[in-house]
């Protein structure tokens, strides 16, 4: 299979790419940083089934260049994995001036996908959406999604994990075959953008975090399986369908989100 995933050069990004590479896969990087890049592959002895392209998901320009790139790369997709994320202490805001949970959590893979949609269904490409558990705190305001008001990196966190799900239910609506997952708590750099108090409980609760190659074990599932028809839009944890919080599954949440986020990405849509 062909798969790609972005956020692949660390954490249970690069662990899910490393262990798909050494099931046979070829993988597309798609990256921020493209001298990480090189330095990961050095490490990496399947190397020569790797291919990279630059996508920074909080450039929406780079995402539509990356989303043209990934097209012209191979002729068959199988799999997406929209893995990419972060977390940010104070309240920053991408290049195109949108909140930064917002833009790399959420907009630009909405951009990625939306850019390669008509290519994704006729490869009939599954599209994975690593989301997280932290969606159940969301406080969503369509009045706010920029959280320009009362801003929390708790609360812009879960929100765009929300979004993510709700993402992921919108592309089963239309057509393509798409799940959603926890990964678990990974012991990684994650907590490090976190501020003083939240980066004390992330340090007590180290000791029962997964490693990154366990974290990754969920994608990796959903990469390497055809699953049955009704799991269509699940989402998934520790390699099993469980349920999300009741606005995940809000379908006039999530169809006002797609239409929010189709403006607010307007000016980079191909039509």
């Amino acid at each position: 299979m062909t798969i790609a995933i972005t956020g692949a050069t660390s954490g249970i990004g690069l662990e899910t790419a490393k262990t798909l590479l050494e099931k046979g896969h070829k993988i597309i990087f798609l990256v921020r940083d493209m001298k990480k890049a090189d330095d990961v592959l050095k490490d990496i002895p399947q190397s020569g089934n790797v291919t990279v392209i630059a996508c920074d998901l909080a450039d929406l320009s780079s995402v539509k260049e990356a989303a043209e790139a990934l097209q012209e790369s191979t002729d068959q997709l199988d799999v997406l994995i929209n893995n990419a994320g972060g977390t940010f202490k104070e309240r920053m805001e991408s290049k195109d001036g949108y909140e930064l949970h917002l833009a790399v959590n959420h907009l630009g893979h909405f951009l990625l996908v939306n850019n390669c949609l008509d290519y994704l269904k006729k490869q009939s490409t599954k599209v994975i959406n690593v989301s997280s558990e932290a969606h159940r705190a969301a406080k969503l305001d369509f009045k706010d999604l920029n959280l320009k008001n009362n801003y929390s990196t708790i609360k812009a966190y879960a929100n765009a994990k929300l979004y993510n799900i709700l993402f992921t239910k919108s592309l089963v609506d239309i057509g393509l075959t798409s799940y959603a997952l926890h990964p678990g708590v990974i012991d990684s750099g994650f907590g490090d953008n976190l501020n003083p108090l939240l980066k004390m409980f992330w340090f007590l609760g180290k000791p029962f975090m997964k490693n990154t190659r366990q974290g990754a074990s969920t994608s990796i599932y959903l990469a390497s399986n055809t699953l049955d028809a009704s799991k269509n839009g699940a989402y998934f944890k520790d390699r099993k369908v469980v349920s999300c919080s009741k606005e995940a599954n809000n379908k006039a949440t999530r169809d006002r989100l797609w239409e929010e986020s189709e403006g607010l990405v307007k000016d980079y849509l191909q039509h």
